[in-house]
């Protein structure tokens, strides 16, 4: 059953009212903390679930020209950053210092050889 929110007219305090779609307009509804009927729908904010291939769609909306990424580090890095907000995982420390040196500017090449640790070589044999 949804919980639609209302302030009270009299009072001006908020409150919650569960109720079915079809009560909705239909069954008065009464301040919960002094009786009035004198109350107003409070709008609140909505959050919508996206699929993963929504979220990256999205993204791919947002950085069209992700084929020159690799010739602008600070476009990278802030493609990077919002890839990795989208993901909702947590992401190691070194993800945050490499979006950061891209942002400032540095190169992917600049960054793997002051960071040589972070195996971002994928030439190593195996």
């Amino acid at each position: 059953m949804p919980t639609y929110d209302f302030i009270c007219n009299h009072c001006e305090k908020r409150f919650d009212v569960f109720m079915t779609f079809s009560e909705y307009g239909n069954e008065p509804v009464h301040c919960a903390h002094c009786g009035s009927d004198k109350v107003r729908r409070r709008m609140t904010k909505i959050r919508v679930a996206k699929s993963e291939g929504s979220r990256l769609e999205s993204m791919a909306n947002d950085f069209p020209g992700m084929d020159d990424l690799e010739d602008d580090p600070k476009a990278l890095g802030q493609m990077m950053r919002k890839l990795g907000g989208e993901t909702g995982e947590s992401l190691p420390p070194e993800f945050d210092e490499v979006v950061d040196r891209l942002e400032a500017g540095q190169s992917p090449e600049e960054i793997e050889s002051a960071l040589p640790d972070l195996g971002l070589d994928d030439s190593t044999d195996h």
